[in-house]
């Protein structure tokens, strides 16, 4: 990492202290908040490339800041929580979340998925473009007839990857090596909760048919209608 700014939203001082300390010394800038309620007012007024953001927080809880930030950035988002079950974890993704951190945690493994998260967003900034649809990488923004909707780091690379071959089916276990880059493991639904957010989003562009199909018992396409 090369001086990029890294916000941290932890309650707990020392794992905040420690989070801070790694990432500076991996070479990006950190700042500090403990609790919820002044997240959206520092968002404003600066330009992160990252979230750090507990899901249990004084003020205001991790969760609803989150959804607050999407419909506002596309900044990328890993929460912090002590929370595993498969369920938190779905309603962290339908949120908006990029990435999960579980406590407790080596400080290594913080620096490693914001890395890898940091990677990802920062890719090269080239359209990729469809016949009705096109997708910004310098800004996560899909547009199309005047329209324009943010989507989350995960989700812009998950609509490029299934562009880059329309028409072609893709299995869940392809779309999770593609999107999915540092090897994290998750399940079909996981894979299924972001198709069902890209679509809702998708809708809001106005296109004659919806480009993304589901091919029973395959996986999913990228495809316009005729």
């Amino acid at each position: 990492m090369t001086g990029e700014l890294i916000l941290i939203v932890e309650d707990e001082d020392k794992i905040a202290a420690v989070m801070s300390d790694y990432l500076q010394s991996a070479g990006c800038r950190t700042h500090r908040l403990a609790d919820g309620l002044g997240v959206m007012d520092w968002l404003r007024k600066n330009s992160p490339d990252l979230v750090m953001l507990d899901l249990m927080l004084p003020g205001r809880d991790g969760l609803t800041i989150c959804r607050e930030i999407r419909r506002e950035s596309a900044v990328p988002i890993i929460m912090i929580t002590a929370r595993i079950e498969e369920g938190d974890r779905l309603a962290g993704f339908e949120s908006g979340v990029d990435d999960y951190i579980c406590k407790p945690f080596s400080p290594r493994e913080v620096v490693a998925r914001a890395t890898a998260l940091l990677r990802r967003t920062k890719g090269e900034v080239r359209p990729v473009s469809g016949d009705r649809l096109v997708l910004d990488r310098a800004s996560f923004r899909a547009m199309a007839n005047g329209v324009e909707v943010a989507l989350t780091a995960l989700e812009f690379e998950l609509l490029s990857a299934l562009m880059a071959a329309p028409g072609r089916i893709f299995s869940r276990d392809e779309i999770m090596d593609r999107v999915y880059r540092d090897f994290r493991i998750v399940n079909d639904r996981t894979i299924d909760s972001h198709i069902r957010k890209l679509r809702r989003k998708l809708d809001r562009l106005q296109l004659v048919e919806g480009p993304l199909r589901s091919v029973y018992g395959a996986g999913y396409k990228f495809e316009y209608g005729q």
